[in-house]
């Protein structure tokens, strides 16, 4: 692996260009979105998607555990695409014979595997606190009853980058506004959102390669 550039957001929160959020206090690793199945789902419906997109994203995933050493892995929903597949086994054998670290999921919209297959890991429906964090996959509306900051996916957030001669390209980010965050989606096979942004409070943070930019 590359060397990589890290945003430090304060309040022991580190982004990697990984995609990922750590809370160093807690010793927490967030992520969001793998999509894990999708490329054989896609397969199955005739279309010729290679399984490596995904062992792409296990080969990160072992990385991040392994360098920050997490306490707690916790997905932020759509961690899985479809019905069942080789692909989660192969999942499930990667926490059971590698990684060795119970993962966590607050389901989102895609997972919808029976409860039988996820005895491997931690299961909450909708969201959960870790304060200050409320956290869930689909954002939550800000006037909610809950005074937390909420820490969320679903919407696999992306920025247009202008590079001069009318020529501009889209690409993964972090937004953080004033009471949500939203962290890219993990999965390389996945699509993208154009993020609006209040440029007075909002704070986005590209994902270039092996590095994090600060955008204004």
């Amino acid at each position: 692996m590359k060397d990589h550039k890290f945003i430090h957001l304060g309040q022991n929160l580190f982004l990697h260009p990984y995609k990922s959020l750590y809370w160093q206090e807690q010793k927490i690793l967030f992520l969001s979105d793998l999509h894990i199945g999708k490329a054989t789902h896609f397969r199955k419906s005739g279309i010729p998607v290679p399984e490596a997109v995904h062992q792409e994203d296990f080969d990160r995933l072992i990385y991040l555990v392994d360098f920050y050493k997490p306490k707690r892995l916790i997905f932020l929903g759509d961690l899985f695409h479809s019905d069942y597949n080789s692909a989660w086994k192969k999942f499930r054998n990667l926490f059971e014979n590698q990684i060795l670290l119970r993962p966590e999921l607050v389901t989102g919209n895609h997972d919808i595997l029976d409860t039988a297959h996820y005895t491997f890991m931690d299961i909450y429906p909708d969201s959960l606190i870790i304060e200050p964090f409320i956290l869930s996959h689909v954002p939550l509306e800000h006037n909610m009853t809950f005074e937390l900051y909420n820490l969320c996916g679903h919407l696999h957030p992306s920025v247009l980058i202008h590079s001069g001669a009318k020529q501009s390209f889209r690409i993964d980010c972090f937004y953080f506004g004033k009471n949500q965050g939203i962290l890219p989606a993990f999965g390389n096979f996945t699509g993208r959102s154009k993020m609006s942004v209040n440029k007075d409070e909002d704070k986005i943070f590209a994902i270039a390669e092996n590095e994090i930019i600060p955008l204004r």
